[in-house]
């Protein structure tokens, strides 16, 4: 049975780093590599004609300013994979390239072998970045989701577990529909949920609930698997 491969975009400036990953990237039997080219205006298209599972980028200046390249590959692209290599050791890159959707980050000293691990590990829905940066994504996770880790406590509105998480979710600005894809529930029912909590707390509409209900009258849980 043939082997199933691993489509990649190369979309990189630096001719060298492009030249010398398809030579290693052709030698692997699992990895495919659609096309290897500096950014153009039609690179979007290029990518969507040929529908890699993974774009590597080698340029910050493209891939998150400018054109957003990586930010436009998320939305246009649902099962494609993001890669930046060739990076300074910059976390203040890193978190914006997290921000804008990467999900694999390789800094300029990296091996030919390492970039091939990361992208064999994106391809599979891991996401990879050097360990030095591990405990930014946890503190920005804990700021992000706002965690938790007491026990529930009564609301004073009388709201369910859920509805206090919903209500955290809406202090962040998200809308409807992220809140639903964070807590994998449809929009409708996210909208049910701040109906029944717009009645609850006496507020006509979700900046309201916000002011009515402060963080510390609520007992703020934000595990995702908790049952509606």
């Amino acid at each position: 049975m043939a082997l199933e491969r691993i489509v990649v975009f190369l979309l990189a400036e630096n001719c060298l780093l492009r030249e010398a990953l398809v030579r290693v990237l052709r030698n692997k039997d699992d990895i495919a590599v659609a096309a290897a080219i500096p950014f153009s205006p039609t690179a979007m298209e290029k990518v969507a004609a040929t529908n890699p599972q993974v774009v590597l980028f080698d340029s910050p200046s493209i891939a998150l300013n400018g054109p957003r390249l990586i930010a436009r590959i998320k939305q246009e692209g649902k099962n494609r994979k993001s890669i930046l290599v060739g990076m300074e050791e910059d976390e203040a890159t890193f978190m914006q390239a997290v921000g804008e959707g990467v999900v694999g980050y390789v800094l300029k000293n990296a091996s030919a072998a390492e970039i091939v691990r990361v992208i064999r590990a994106v391809a599979v829905g891991e996401a990879v970045c050097p360990p030095q940066f591990s405990a930014s994504l946890f503190q920005c996770a804990a700021r992000d989701i706002s965690f938790s880790f007491k026990p529930p406590e009564k609301s004073k509105f009388g709201l369910s577990v859920r509805e206090q998480q919903l209500v955290g979710l809406i202090r962040l600005g998200l809308s409807n529909k992220e809140i639903g894809n964070r807590l994998h529930l449809s929009e409708q029912t996210i909208k049910n949920h701040i109906h029944r909590i717009l009645r609850k707390v006496g507020a006509s509409h979700r900046m309201e609930i916000v002011e009515q209900c402060k963080p510390d009258s609520l007992a703020q849980s934000n595990s995702l698997d908790i049952a509606v």
